[in-house]
């Protein structure tokens, strides 16, 4: 419960402060890729239910190209998207998801069908939590597009290696919640240590 009130209150206040950002990034988006400024996919939430996650548009569509998993590289990014995706800008519409109940600021990023419904045995528990906005792994996988680009099969290396270490951190992260491991994971996220930021 309190974890629950802490997002209700927290992302009131998210939304109060960056409403206008996010108003202004909705146009540009839209001026920028020609289609709605606002991006929905479906992403798997708590006790393995549906929902759509909402983030600014930052993409544009490619011919030929229409796999979920983005690099750095991806044609489909605009430059514009790019200052969004370094900002995460196009994260804060994902406020209104934690204002509704779909998300938690912090918690296990939520996946594609595809991935996070396919968890097996003790893995499953990291289902029983609202997925977040940050967690360890976010942390850990910052730089998770750079990654990416430069592996021969992204798709391949996304399923047999980064997948299984994110399980393995989120598990870890639901196994020891606390509090206070929440505000240091939130305060973390806004304000990385130095030497990430010189990455």
């Amino acid at each position: 419960m309190g974890k629950r009130l802490f997002d209700i209150l927290l992302s009131f206040l998210g939304l109060g402060i960056s409403g206008p950002i996010i108003i202004l990034a909705y146009f540009l988006a839209s001026l920028d890729t020609r289609r709605s400024g606002f991006f929905f996919q479906l992403r798997v939430g708590l006790y393995g239910r549906q929902f759509k996650v909402i983030k600014i548009r930052t993409m544009k569509e490619v011919a030929h190209v229409s796999t979920s998993v983005t690099t750095d590289r991806d044609p489909r990014i605009t430059r514009l998207g790019r200052f969004f995706r370094k900002t995460k800008i196009d994260e804060l519409p994902q406020l209104v998801n934690v204002l509704l109940g779909d998300m938690s600021f912090v918690g296990p990023r939520p996946d594609v069908p595809g991935f996070a419904d396919r968890l097996k045995g003790d893995d499953r528990l990291i289902l029983s939590v609202r997925p977040g906005i940050t967690s360890p792994a976010t942390l850990k996988f910052r730089n998770e597009e750079e990654i990416l680009a430069s592996q021969q099969d992204p798709e391949q290396y996304n399923r047999d290696v980064l997948f299984p270490e994110k399980t393995v951190l989120n598990r870890e992260y639901v196994e020891n919640y606390s509090f206070c491991g929440d505000i240091r994971l939130i305060f973390a996220t806004i304000f990385p240590p130095q030497q990430e930021k010189n990455e």
